[in-house]
């Protein structure tokens, strides 16, 4: 098994790349997605069940193939250092800590940790990390070894972020890793971020 990463810094490209691992035979299981939510697009009302919803990947095939509406399945929890998220799959629990459907809070090292316990390097976690708090998506699966290559070319399509760029962007404005004790971007922050960050057309 292998763990594969994509940072998106919009969360339908996010939900379509999802949609294209479970196309190509990922199980739902092993997919997981945490997009900010700082500006409160999303709200499902009730997050008690949050993170009981995230351990199981619970409703990210409804939320991927639009069966049950886009975004069932989905739980809001807030994340160390990056604040709120919407989040589902076992990413997602373990960086929050959600142990037997409850949020324990403030897993030992948080996302970088999650990230980093599952196989992705300590330096591109923590872009990762950023670019969630800055108002971005990731999708991380667990794949087979004989899905590795086709995955990789799914989370690294053109509508997906480089890394390397985005490292160097950050580490131009001063960025020297994630910060869990950081205060979270807020929505205009986040919006500011994408902005100067875009792609041109």
């Amino acid at each position: 098994m292998k763990t594969v990463t994509g940072l998106f810094d919009n969360y339908d490209d996010a939900s379509d790349a999802v949609g294209e691992l479970e196309a190509i035979g990922v199980p739902q299981s092993d997919i997981s997605i945490v997009a900010n939510n700082s500006d409160d697009w999303y709200d499902d009302g009730d997050t008690s069940n949050a993170a009981e919803d995230a351990a199981g990947g619970a409703g990210l095939g409804a939320v991927i193939g639009g069966a049950g509406g886009l975004l069932t399945g989905l739980g809001i929890m807030a994340i160390p250092g990056v604040g709120p998220v919407v989040a589902a799959g076992w990413l997602a629990a373990t960086a929050v800590g959600a142990v037997g459907g409850a949020v324990i809070g403030g897993a030992a090292g948080g996302i970088v940790g999650a990230l980093t316990e599952s196989g992705v390097p300590e330096r591109d976690a923590h872009v990762y990390a950023e670019g969630v708090r800055r108002g971005g998506t990731m999708v991380t699966a667990r794949v087979s070894d004989e899905l590795a290559d086709e995955a990789e070319r799914i989370l690294g399509e053109s509508n997906s972020v480089d890394l390397q760029d985005r490292r160097r962007a950050y580490e131009a404005g001063g960025w020297t890793g994630f910060d869990a004790n950081a205060d979270p971007y807020t929505d205009i922050e986040a919006e500011r971020d994408r902005t100067r960050n875009a792609s041109p057309l």
